[in-house]
């Protein structure tokens, strides 16, 4: 079942990404979460002041981690692959995942340890299997270059890109409940297929998946 935002996607903070100002909109208030791969930790602050969330993050990068600490907010330096085994089951309502799931080493085993530690877990990632990186596959025998692939093969962090439809068939494999998904471009609209996930799958820029543990 897809997520109904509305058309266009309402103002959240405008210094903020738009899968970050998806996310933002989904989390209740006085949510406790954790955001893996948080950066300078932009939804940390949003969620922390506007929705009153007990939110914290974890942050590989030692720059992001460092600014967003002197902002005051409750960041640590960690790595997803291997730290999110130290946090106790069922610690967080919410565990965020957003546009780092391509680049983990292990993303099966991280979303294992964000349900494990979370009672949802909100992920988001650019959708390899856009039209117009099946294009320029095929048109140059090349790895795109896009706008959110933008880096060449040889320095992308992103090690293991997916698509739409790869996600939903591991989620199936491992018995996790989609709650909720949407696809959209980079504007933030959504088009008329929004309800199939093949075509979402096909003209999708990025995607978004509410989970939770079956049972």
């Amino acid at each position: 079942m897809g997520i109904r935002p509305k058309e266009t996607i309402r103002y959240v903070a405008k210094n903020m990404r738009l899968d970050l100002r998806l996310i933002a909109e989904m989390i209740p208030q006085g949510a406790k979460v954790l955001d893996i791969g948080c950066g300078d930790g932009a939804l940390i602050e949003h969620l922390t002041r506007e929705k009153h969330a007990d939110a914290r993050g974890i942050e590989i990068d030692m720059a992001e981690a460092t600014r967003a600490v002197a902002a005051g907010l409750a960041v640590i330096h960690g790595d997803a692959d291997a730290d999110l085994a130290h946090y106790p089951d069922g610690a967080f309502d919410y565990v965020v995942l957003s546009r780092t799931l391509q680049a983990v080493e292990r993303p099966r085993e991280v979303l294992r340890q964000m349900l494990r530690i979370g009672t949802h877990a909100i992920v988001s990632f650019p959708n390899f299997g856009h039209w117009q990186m099946r294009w320029r596959l095929l048109s140059t025998g090349r790895m795109p270059d896009t706008d959110t692939w933008n880096r060449p093969w040889y320095e992308t962090p992103n090690i293991h890109p997916c698509t739409i439809l790869d996600f939903v068939a591991l989620c199936e494999q491992d018995g996790y409940a989609v709650d909720g998904w949407l696809a959209v471009d980079e504007r933030g609209l959504r088009a008329p297929w929004r309800r199939s996930l093949r075509l979402a799958n096909l003209f999708g820029e990025q995607a978004l998946f509410l989970l939770r543990r079956k049972g």
